[in-house]
């Protein structure tokens, strides 16, 4: 698998998550998910997520549909 089929998989994941109102879930799944492909296990992202979840920037499933979807 590419890393751009690896991503898209990632996203069509979290999505899944945040489309059934769990915006933790999504963030959890999209982070495990980055990290089983060679290519996007260290994703900047995961970091910044992270971070972003511990000062409640990323507690509704729109904002965190927002951050996914901004990943490439």
């Amino acid at each position: 698998m590419t890393r751009e089929e690896h991503m898209q998989w990632c996203k069509d994941r979290a999505l899944e998550y945040c489309d059934a109102g769990d915006a933790q879930q999504a963030m959890t799944s999209m982070f495990s998910d980055l990290r089983k492909h060679d290519e996007t296990e260290n994703h900047i992202g995961i970091q910044l997520g992270v971070m972003g979840m511990m000062m409640g920037q990323y507690n509704t499933p729109a904002s965190v549909r927002k951050f996914i979807e901004g990943f490439n």
